[in-house]
C-alpha cells in the first residue's frame, strides 16, 4: 500500500519511515514530491503540508495528521471533500505540556522574576507567595491537554477554573461555557492558561475585552497558537500593568521578527514552540492503525470533526 509522507521540512521523513515500516514492512512509504503514480496512494501522513498538494489523489482514504493540532489542514481551500482526517493523542506530548504550564505557574506564584531581578540588584527582599488555595488558576480549553493540566496542577493545591465550548462537569474544577461563560469564568482568573484548539471561533480570543476582563495583576500563559492572541491587545494591557507577565510559546509567525516587541518586553517571556511535541515512537503506532483501518474499512481513531476545527 503506497503512503504519501509530507512534511514542511522534508528531512523529516528519515526520522518517522524508519518506525512506520518497522510497524508494518508492507508500506510502501512515498516521500513528497517523489510520490510516484498518484492513483496508487491510499494514504497521507502529514505535517504543515503544502496547500492544494492532497486533492490530485483519487484513492486517498485518510489523512493522518502527527500532530494534535489541525488548523493548517483544515485552511487549505482546496482540501479534498469527503476524506477523514485524523489526530494523535499523545500522552507524552500531554505530559510535557502540564508540565510547561506547572513550571510557570510555580514561576509566577512564587514571584521568581522579582527574586531573579532583586539578586541582580543585590536586594534581599522577602517576597510571600499568595495563597495556593485562593489563587484561581483558569484553563482554556478543557479536552486532552486542558484536563490533564487541571489535574496536575490543582494537586499542587490551586483552585482551578475552566471554560470550553460546551458545557462540561468535572470533578475538581468550576467549569464554564460558551459566550456567556465567558467573563464570568476571566473574572476570577490570577493566571489564565490557553489550551484552546485554534478555530473560527477561538482566534483572536485573548483581545483587549477578554484581558479587560482579568484581575487586575493577572499573569497570560499561551500554549496553544498564537492565532488565540491579538498582540497589540497583549501588550498594551502588559505596558498599562494591568497583565503582570505572559509567557508565550506560540506566534503566529515563528520565530518572531527581530522587530517584534515581545523579544525585549520586561514582563514577557518567549519560549521557542518546546512546550510539548509529538515523538516518532510515541505516535507511530497511531498512525499505522489508522491506516490500516482505512484501508480495511474500519473505523478510524481520533478522526478530526471538520465542522468543529478538532
Amino acid at each position: 500500500m503506497a503512503v504519501l509522507v509530507q512534511f514542511s521540512d522534508g528531512h523529516f521523513f528519515d526520522d518517522w519511515a524508519p518506525m512506520l515500516r518497522a510497524l508494518d514492512p508492507t508500506l510502501d512509504l512515498r516521500n513528497w514530491p517523489d510520490f510516484g503514480k498518484a492513483e496508487e496512494i491510499e494514504a497521507a501522513v502529514v505535517w504543515r503540508h503544502v496547500y492544494g498538494s492532497l486533492n490530485q489523489f483519487p484513492n486517498l482514504k485518510v489523512i493522518c495528521n502527527v500532530g494534535a493540532g489541525v488548523e493548517h489542514i483544515l485552511a487549505d481551500p482546496e482540501l479534498p471533500d469527503g476524506v477523514p482526517i485524523t489526530r494523535v493523542i499523545d500522552p507524552r506530548m500531554t505530559g510535557a505540556m502540564s508540565e510547561y504550564m506547572i513550571l510557570h505557574v510555580l514561576r509566577y506564584h512564587r514571584r521568581l522574576d522579582e527574586t531573579v531581578r532583586n539578586q541582580a540588584a543585590k536586594v534581599w527582599e522577602y517576597l510571600a507567595p499568595d495563597n495556593a488555595a485562593t489563587t484561581t488558576i483558569g484553563i482554556l480549553g478543557l479536552g486532552e491537554l486542558g484536563l490533564d493540566a487541571a489535574a496536575k496542577i490543582g494537586a499542587l493545591g490551586f483552585r482551578m477554573a475552566g471554560w470550553s465550548r460546551t458545557k462540561k462537569t468535572l470533578p475538581g474544577i468550576e467549569t464554564f461555557h460558551g459566550t456567556a461563560g465567558l467573563k464570568p469564568f476571566l473574572n476570577q482568573c490570577k493566571m489564565l492558561i490557553c489550551l484552546l484548539p485554534l478555530t473560527p471561533e477561538t482566534a483572536s480570543i485573548i483581545n483587549a475585552e477578554t484581558l479587560a476582563a482579568l484581575p487586575q495583576g493577572a499573569y497570560v500563559i499561551n500554549g496553544a497558537r498564537g492565532g488565540h492572541v491579538v498582540d497589540a491587545d497583549l501588550i498594551a494591557a502588559l505596558d498599562s500593568g494591568h497583565i503582570a507577565g505572559a509567557t508565550l510559546d506560540v506566534f503566529p509567525i515563528e520565530p518572531p521578527a527581530q522587530d517584534d516587541p515581545y523579544w525585549t518586553h520586561p514582563r514577557v517571556t518567549i519560549t521557542p514552540h518546546n512546550a510539548a511535541d509529538s515523538f516518532p515512537e510515541d505516535v507511530a503506532p497511531q498512525l499505522v492503525e489508522n491506516i490500516r483501518r482505512a484501508v480495511l474499512g474500519e473505523e478510524l481513531l481520533n478522526v478530526v470533526m471538520r465542522d468543529r476545527g478538532y
